[in-house]
C-alpha cells in the first residue's frame, strides 16, 4: 500500500470517528500528495523517496509555525501544529536517535576521510543521501560540526 491509499484509508477511518484532528492531518497530506503528482515531469506518480522529502518538509514548516505560535500565546494554534507534527511523523521512517545518528556519521567520516571542519560538506553530501528521511538535516549538521570540530 503506497501513501496515498493509506492516507485516504485512514481519511476514511478518521470520517468515521469524528476525528478533526486526524482529519485535519490526513487532508493536508492528500493535498500535497496531489500537488506533487501534478507537477510537470511526475508523471502522474511520486516516488517513495519524494513521499518522504514531501512529508519531512511538511513537518519542517509545522514546526516553524509552531515555534512562532508558542512566542505570540497561541496555544490554540500552536495545538493544531502539534497534533498535524505527531499525525505527519507516523508515514515517516523511524527516526535515528542521537547515539546512532553518531555512530552513522563517524563511519562516514571514516569513508570519506574528512578530518577538519573544511571538509564539512563531503560529509554532508553523503550524509544526507544515505541518512535522508532518518534524520533531520539539521540535526545531521549539528552532529557532524560537533564530529569535526574536535
Amino acid at each position: 500500500m503506497n501513501l496515498e491509499e493509506n492516507v485516504i484509508a485512514q481519511m476514511k477511518d478518521a470520517m468515521k470517528a469524528k476525528d478533526e484532528a486526524a482529519l485535519r492531518g490526513l487532508r493536508a497530506i492528500k493535498a500535497e500528495i496531489i500537488k506533487a503528482k501534478a507537477e510537470p515531469g511526475a508523471g502522474g506518480s511520486i516516488s517513495a523517496d519524494t513521499e518522504i522529502k514531501m512529508l519531512q518538509k511538511m513537518v519542517k514548516q509545522r514546526k516553524d509555525a509552531l515555534e512562532i505560535y508558542k512566542q505570540q500565546n497561541r496555544a490554540d494554534l500552536a495545538q493544531k501544529e502539534e497534533e498535524e507534527i505527531t499525525l505527519i511523523e507516523k508515514f515517516l521512517p523511524k527516526q535515528m536517535s542521537e547515539a546512532e545518528l553518531k555512530d552513522e556519521l563517524r563511519k562516514i567520516i571514516a569513508e570519506t576521510g574528512a578530518s577538519s571542519p573544511a571538509d564539512m560538506g563531503k560529509v554532508m553530501s553523503v550524509a544526507t543521501k544515505q541518512l535522508a528521511g532518518k534524520a533531520d538535516g539539521k540535526t545531521i549538521s549539528a552532529q557532524v560540526k560537533e564530529l569535526l570540530g574536535k
